[in-house]
C-alpha cells in the first residue's frame, strides 16, 4: 500500500473562553497490485459536513436552554473569544440539534404517558397574552399538557394519562 494523499476536515470546538480547531486527517492509500484506493470512512457528526463539534453544540444548547442566554448574547461572547459566528448560524445549529433530539423527546413523552402518577411543579409562570407570539394556557381539567413550538406559533397537545 502506498499513500497517495489525504483528506483534511476541520471542526470548531469550544471550551469556555477558548476556541480550538480539531483537524481530522484521513489518508488515501492505493494498492499497486489491484489498483484500488482505500480510505477510512468519515466519522459520524451531529450536523453532517458541519463545522461545529459536539462540544460546541452542547455549549450553545446549554447556554440557551439551561443558562437562558439568548443567541444574540452568545454571538457577542463568541466574537469576543475570537470567532464571529452569526446568530442565524447558531439558530440553524439549534434547529438541527432539535431534529436530532426529537426521537429522545418522543420516547420521554411516551414514557411519561405510561406512568400512573406524575408529580410536577405547578408554580405559575407568567406568559404573554395570546396573539403576541406566545401561548397563555390555563391547565384546568387536563391530565397533561405538552407544548410544541414550531417557529413563532405554539401548538398545544392535551392528553389524558392512562
Amino acid at each position: 500500500m502506498q499513500r497517495i494523499g489525504e483528506d483534511v476536515a476541520e471542526k470548531l470546538d469550544y471550551q469556555p473562553g477558548v476556541f480550538t480547531v480539531e483537524r481530522h486527517i484521513r489518508g488515501k492509500w492505493v494498492c499497486k497490485c489491484c489498483e484500488r484506493i482505500v480510505q477510512a470512512p468519515v466519522a459520524p457528526h451531529i450536523i453532517d459536513k458541519g463545522l461545529p463539534t459536539t462540544g460546541l453544540l452542547a455549549q450553545v444548547l446549554v447556554a440557551k436552554y439551561l443558562d437562558h442566554l439568548p443567541l444574540y448574547r452568545q454571538e457577542a461572547i463568541f466574537e469576543r473569544a475570537g470567532h464571529a459566528i452569526a446568530r442565524s448560524t447558531l439558530a440553524q445549529w439549534v434547529g438541527e440539534c432539535g431534529v436530532q433530539l426529537q426521537p429522545l423527546v418522543d420516547a420521554l413523552a411516551a414514557e411519561l404517558r405510561r406512568q400512573p402518577v406524575l408529580h410536577a411543579d405547578e408554580t405559575p409562570v407568567a406568559m404573554l397574552k395570546p396573539g403576541h407570539g406566545a401561548c397563555h394556557l390555563s391547565p384546568r381539567d387536563v391530565d397533561a399538557i405538552f407544548l410544541t413550538y414550531r417557529g413563532k406559533k405554539c401548538q398545544q397537545s392535551r392528553s389524558s394519562l392512562p
